[in-house]
């Protein structure tokens, strides 16, 4: 499988709310009708309360369940979400994201906070899940737990679109995986911010750039010069790797849209390859960042797809990246955007999350975007070494802003 084995985190964040039932008195309740409505509705999501076999490659839908875990933390919520450390957010998880095999699919944790509000964690298993497929499952958990009896049905036959096939760089997926070296670092785009990327990036030749290529590209931009800066009469080339999703670019649409898996392909975009430090200083602009992850958006088509599946020429396009970053000439950032999917839809009975946080990142150089509560916004999760962090924290003050909290700002 192309997705190496490790979890991602989700924390959904809810604020007390006495006339939906949280309260700080309310807990046995809330965590008994919990428990209920995710048995119900891994019936309809049977994959996840199965195991990981030890070739990591098979799923034993063996029924063996989820780990669901209690705890409580005499603390105020809104103390939790103002300004957050990544170190602080780890103990509402259920486990350690960054450490282990994902042998188990799901395992969730409800936190209790003295002001009545709690934190609902989910850790997932990468290797039979993506964001929008985890997201769908929040909802369709949510929407039981709500009563309801009518919730979105999904397929489990991903394989039949996209065959197994083998692939000779398999073996470099552990190479990608996160280590001490690596920290996670969160920062907040907010409209302002947005909008001064937006005039930067944007030409005649580029028009209405979305925010998550903007964040993106100042992202790439930045981890482009930290690499320079360190070896500046190395001759390489650098890449991004975003996280795309192939529901809405197959057709028809309806073909993908409630198949659950990984139904995703990364988008590959390259800077200018084979230029040393001083050839830099006038290539690699904003604009022209943003430009060819829009390029390596498009290029991820119907018929790329449909390529893809009966070919391998998905498969040939990441193996010839990946054998440039074994050889040393390609460095390489990746993003996966969660903007699109709609996790403050995801409503247990007592009300939209105030805020959706994630922790430590299991990959290196990896950034994964998020909306913020506001939804204008956006959250950056990065996960890279303490330098690019460093220098982008640095060019990320330089960046005019309103300085209002993103919470705050929301009410």
């Amino acid at each position: 499988m192309l997705i190496p084995s490790f979890y991602v985190p989700f924390i959904f964040f809810y604020k007390a709310d006495e006339s939906r039932g949280l309260t700080s008195s309310n807990h046995v309740h809330l965590s008994q009708q919990l428990k209920q409505s995710l048995s119900n509705t891994l019936t309809s999501f049977y994959p996840l309360a199965g195991r990981i076999e030890d070739d990591v490659v098979v799923v034993d839908s063996c029924d063996s369940g989820v780990e669901f875990i209690e705890a409580r933390a005499r603390v105020q919520l809104m103390n939790v979400i103002q300004g957050p450390e990544i170190e602080d957010l780890k103990q509402y998880l259920p486990l350690d994201p960054t450490t282990g095999e994902a042998r188990r699919l799901l395992v969730v944790q409800i936190t209790f906070f003295d002001c009545g509000g709690v934190a609902l964690a989910l850790c997932f298993s990468h290797k039979v899940a993506d964001c929008t497929s985890i997201v769908a499952f929040a909802n369709a958990w949510a929407a039981t737990c709500r009563g309801e009896t009518e919730v979105s049905r999904f397929s489990f036959n991903l394989g039949s679109y996209f065959p197994a096939r083998d692939f000779p760089g398999s073996d470099f997926w552990g190479f990608l995986l996160s280590d001490e070296n690596y920290v996670t670092k969160r920062f907040v785009f907010d409209e302002e911010k947005l909008a001064a990327l937006k005039q930067e990036a944007t030409s005649s030749s580029l028009k209405d750039p979305t925010r998550v290529e903007l964040v993106s590209a100042f992202i790439w931009k930045i981890f482009m010069e930290v690499a320079k800066s360190k070896n500046q009469e190395a001759r390489k080339a650098y890449a991004a790797l975003h996280a795309v999703n192939l529901r809405a670019r197959k057709i028809p649409p309806e073909l993908l849209q409630n198949v659950f898996g990984n139904c995703m392909m990364s988008g590959l975009a390259f800077s200018d390859a084979n230029v040393t430090c001083d050839q830099y200083e006038d290539v690699d602009e904003l604009r022209d960042l943003v430009s060819k992850l829009r390029s390596s958006f498009k290029r991820i088509s119907d018929d790329y797809i449909a390529e893809s599946q009966t070919g391998d020429r998905y498969l040939n396009d990441l193996y010839e990246m990946l054998s440039q970053v074994l050889k040393g000439e390609l460095e390489y950032c990746s993003f996966s955007s969660w903007c699109r999917s709609p996790v403050y839809e995801v409503d247990y009975g007592w009300g939209i999350p105030i805020w959706l946080g994630t922790t430590a990142l299991p990959l290196k150089n990896l950034t994964v975007l998020v909306n913020s509560r506001c939804v204008e916004g956006i959250e950056a999760w990065v996960n890279m070494k303490q330098d690019n962090l460093e220098m982008l924290e640095t060019q990320f003050k330089l960046i005019p802003s309103t300085g209002l909290k993103d919470l705050d700002a929301c009410g």
